[in-house]
C-alpha cells in the first residue's frame, strides 16, 4: 500500500471518529419529568383556568424547554404566563396550525447569558381557555386531556385538582383507568393522581356538571342538544372499544404470515408492466388530445388512477380561461393593500363545455354576484356549512364526472390494486392484534408475537401507501400513453431541455402552462417561460395572471376550508369519546 492511500485510509478514519464523537457528545445528556401537578378551575361563566407546573430534572446542558398546546375549532387562550424554580425562564410565543407553541428559553443567571446544565428546574405556566366548556341543554361538560400524547417522554407521576363551579351533582371519570392510583370528590373538588404515564400515551377526564351552575355563557361553546345520555353513550362505547381490540381475534394472527405472501402473489400475477415498442426519452409535443382533467386523473394521481385531484381542478380552471369561457382580472382591494382575483363567466358558451366542465361552470357561478366572483372572499363563503356541505359534494360531483368518462379498461387492469388494498387492510388488523397479544402476554413467545405485529403493521402501511400501478398494471395502449405523458411532464420539468427547444408561440406556452398544471408543475414552466419570454409582463393575458396570483391557492384553501367547516359542525357528536378532548397536546426539552 502507498503512502498515498495509507494516508487517505487514516483521514477518513479520523473523520469517521471525530463524526462519532460528536454525535455522542450531543446524545450525552437527557431529562426526565419526575412529576406534573395541573390545577383546573371551571369558572360559572364557562371560562377555564389552567395551572400547570412540570418538574424536569437535566443531565447534561439545555437551552430550555416548550409546551405545544392544541387548538380545537372555536378555542382560544388568553393571560399565558410563565415561571420557573430552579432558573430564569424568557418566553416566546407563537401560533401554528391549530396550536399555541411556549417555546420556554432557561438561564442559570438572571442576566440571561448561561445556560442550564445538570439541574432541576420547575416550570409554571397558568392561562385562561375559552370555547372548551360545553354547554348542553341538560348538563355543562368539560373533556380534557391532563396528559397529552405528544410529550416526548413520559411523566412519573400526575397530580390534579379540579375546582368547579357547584358542590353538588357533578360526576366525573379518569381514562384509561390503568394510571388511576387514586381518585376523589368532595363539593367542588375533584383530586386525582396516577401512576407513571408513558411517552405516547393520553390521561384524560370527563366531568358532568349541572347546567344551572353556570350563571352565563360568555366563554363556554353551547350545543343545543341535550348531552348528557350522548356524552355517556360515548365514554361507555370507547371504553368497550379499547376493551375488545385488547382481547379479540386471537385466532386470526395466525393467518398473519398469508399477508406478505398474498403481496408477493399479487405482483408477479397483476403487478409486472407488458413490454411496449416505446423507448421515448422525452416529449415536446402534447401526446393526446385530452384535456387536463383527464391526464392529471391517469398520470398524476397515480394513488388512485382515474380519479382527478385539485390539480385537475385546477388545470381545468385554467383550460376555460384560455379558450375565453371563463374570464379574469385583478382589481386593488378594499384596504389598498392586496389585489382581488375576479373571475367573470362567458354564459353564451356554456354549449361548448363537457358535462364535468359544466359542473365546474356552475360550481363557479352558484357563488358570484353580478356575473363575478371575487376569488379572495370565496373562504368567507364557505365558512357557512350549507355552503361547504355543496362545494364539497361539488367537487365529487366533478372527479365522478371526470372518472366517467374514461375508459379505465382501455388503460389500466386494476385487478391487482383491487386485491392489494384487501390485502394491507387485513393485515393492518392482524398486524394490530399480533403487536397487542405480544404486548399483553406473560407467555415466553409474547417477544415473537409482538416482533411479528410491528412488522406486518409496518408492512401493510407501507404497501398501503404505494402507487396504485405498482401491483395494478398498464393496459398495453395505457403504458404508452402513460410513458409519453410522464416524458412530457420530464420535459416540462426540466429547463435545459426547453432551452434546447423552447415553443415557437404563446399560444404553446399557455399549452404548456395549462398541462403543467394538471401534472403538478406549473411552477417549474413559469419559470422557464420567464427565461424564454423575456417580455412576458407585456402579455396581458387572463392565463398568466391566473397562475401569477396563485390562482390554485384559492381553491385548494377554498377545498381545506369547506372540509373544516363540515368536520367543525359535527364536533359535538363526539363527546364523551376517549381522546377526543381539548388541552393535552405535548412538550419537551431542547
Amino acid at each position: 500500500m502507498n503512502v498515498k492511500k495509507t494516508f487517505v485510509i487514516i483521514l477518513l478514519f479520523l473523520l469517521l471518529f471525530s463524526t462519532l464523537t460528536l454525535v455522542s457528545a450531543d446524545d450525552d445528556r437527557s431529562y426526565t419529568i419526575d412529576q406534573a401537578f395541573i390545577e383546573l378551575t371551571v369558572e360559572n361563566n364557562g371560562l377555564l383556568h389552567v395551572d400547570e407546573r412540570y418538574d424536569y430534572s437535566f443531565d447534561g446542558a439545555y437551552h430550555g424547554v416548550y409546551r405545544d398546546i392544541p387548538l380545537k375549532s372555536g378555542e382560544s387562550i388568553n393571560n399565558i404566563k410563565v415561571s420557573a424554580d430552579g432558573a430564569y425562564p424568557v418566553l416566546k410565543e407563537s401560533d401554528d396550525d391549530g396550536y399555541k407553541h411556549l417555546k420556554i428559553y432557561l438561564y442559570s443567571d438572571a442576566a440571561h447569558t448561561k445556560g442550564i446544565r445538570d439541574c432541576d428546574v420547575s416550570i409554571y405556566i397558568s392561562y385562561d381557555m375559552s370555547g372548551v366548556v360545553t354547554l348542553f341543554n341538560d348538563v355543562g361538560g368539560l373533556q380534557y386531556k391532563l396528559w397529552g400524547d405528544e410529550w416526548d417522554v413520559g411523566v412519573g407521576s400526575l397530580s390534579t385538582i379540579i375546582n368547579l363551579p357547584g358542590e353538588s351533582g357533578n360526576e366525573y371519570y379518569l381514562n384509561p383507568q390503568d394510571y388511576n392510583e387514586s381518585s376523589s370528590i368532595s363539593g367542588d373538588t375533584i383530586t386525582a393522581q396516577s401512576s407513571y404515564i408513558p411517552k405516547g400515551e393520553i390521561y384524560e377526564l370527563l366531568v358532568l356538571m349541572p347546567i344551572d351552575d353556570f350563571t352565563d355563557a360568555t366563554y363556554a361553546k353551547q350545543v343545543n342538544q341535550d348531552g348528557r345520555d350522548m356524552i355517556l353513550k360515548n365514554l361507555e362505547d370507547s371504553i368497550n372499544g379499547r376493551n375488545f381490540w385488547n382481547t379479540s381475534y386471537i385466532v386470526l394472527a395466525l393467518l398473519s404470515i398469508l399477508s406478505p405472501i398474498g403481496a408477493i402473489f399479487t405482483y408477479f400475477k397483476y403487478g409486472r408492466e407488458p413490454k411496449v415498442m416505446y423507448e421515448g426519452i422525452y416529449e415536446r409535443e402534447l401526446p393526446t388530445n385530452d384535456p387536463p382533467e383527464v391526464i392529471n386523473a391517469l398520470v398524476e394521481n397515480r394513488k388512485d388512477i382515474g380519479t382527478p385531484n385539485m390539480e385537475g381542478f385546477e388545470a381545468s380552471i385554467m383550460n376555460l380561461i384560455d379558450r375565453k369561457i371563463i374570464n379574469l382580472y385583478s382589481e386593488e382591494s378594499v384596504d389598498g393593500k392586496t389585489n382581488d382575483l375576479l373571475l367573470t363567466f362567458n354564459h353564451q358558451k356554456e354549449n361548448e363545455l363537457s358535462s364535468s366542465e359544466k359542473i365546474l361552470f356552475n360550481t363557479l357561478t352558484h357563488f358570484a354576484n353580478d356575473n363575478v366572483l371575487n376569488l379572495s372572499r370565496l373562504n368567507g363563503e364557505l365558512s357557512s356549512e350549507s355552503h361547504a356541505e355543496w362545494f364539497i359534494k361539488q367537487i365529487e360531483n366533478w372527479e365522478a364526472s371526470v372518472k366517467n368518462k374514461i375508459d379505465m379498461d382501455y388503460y389500466f387492469d386494476s385487478n391487482g390494486s383491487d386485491m392489494i388494498s384487501f390485502i394491507s387492510i387485513g393485515g393492518l388488523v392482524f398486524g394490530a392484534i399480533l403487536a397487542i397479544l405480544g404486548f399483553t402476554t406473560n407467555l415466553g413467545n409474547g417477544i415473537y408475537s409482538l416482533i411479528a405485529g410491528i412488522v406486518l403493521v409496518a408492512f401493510s402501511l407501507l404497501i398501503m401507501r404505494l402507487d396504485e400501478d405498482i401491483f395494478g398494471r398498464w393496459t398495453e395502449n395505457g403504458r404508452v400513453f402513460y410513458l409519453k405523458w410522464r416524458n412530457f411532464r420530464k420535459f416540462l420539468q426540466d429547463n435545459s431541455l426547453i432551452n434546447e427547444h423552447p415553443p415557437e408561440s404563446i399560444v404553446i406556452w399557455k399549452k404548456y402552462l395549462i398541462y403543467g398544471a394538471a401534472l403538478g408543475v406549473a411552477d417549474e414552466v413559469y419559470d422557464s417561460m420567464k427565461l424564454q419570454v423575456p417580455n412576458i409582463s407585456d402579455y396581458d393575458d387572463s392565463l398568466f395572471l391566473y397562475h401569477y396570483y396563485g390562482g390554485y391557492g384559492f381553491w385548494y384553501s377554498a377545498y381545506s376550508t369547506s372540509h373544516s367547516t363540515v368536520n367543525a359542525s359535527s364536533d359535538s357528536g363526539g363527546f364523551g369519546g376517549f381522546g377526543g378532548g381539548s388541552g393535552g397536546g405535548g412538550g419537551g426539552a431542547f
